[in-house]
């Protein structure tokens, strides 16, 4: 039953990146946000991170477990979950807008540390990732349906 294993590290994978795909997709339509809901003052950009579902095995002791057939406390190994989802602590950007409502006495607003270039290329390697495990599930059914009809 290695194939349901792989089967489950292609869907963690697959929800993984969706998810990220999700807070790029906030961080992008709060780009402009000057004024979050509980007044800590502009939005704040967010980060993914990933973590290894097996814990701190090498490659050579997974593949080793692997093509032996072994799965760890009889739960399928492998994959990646989402850790946390932290704040960007990089600064925010100063922009001149005296006439801004959320202007300082200065006449500067805090805008968000977004950086649209950043989530643009974010996103495209979340999207490619996401196709890379799309391939690989098409693969395996593929590969699960020749097998099947090896039997007939």
């Amino acid at each position: 039953m290695a194939f349901l294993s792989s089967m489950n590290i292609t869907a963690s994978g697959l929800t993984a990146q969706q998810l990220r795909l999700d807070v790029i997709s906030e961080n992008v339509t709060n780009s402009t946000t000057t004024r979050v809901q509980n007044g800590e003052g502009s939005y704040r950009r967010k980060m993914v991170v990933f973590e290894a579902k097996t814990g701190r095995d090498g490659f050579r002791r997974a593949m080793a477990r692997a093509s032996s057939g072994m799965v760890p406390n009889g739960r399928a190994s492998g994959g990646v979950r989402v850790a946390q989802i932290v704040d960007d602590p990089s600064p925010m950007k100063l922009v001149y807008d005296p006439t801004h409502p959320d202007a300082n006495e200065d006449g500067y607003v805090e805008m968000p540390n977004v950086d649209m270039v950043k989530e643009i290329t974010d996103a495209m390697a979340a999207t490619q990732a996401y196709s890379a495990n799309v391939t690989m599930f098409n693969t395996m059914k593929a590969v699960i349906s020749d097998g099947l009809q090896i039997g007939k």
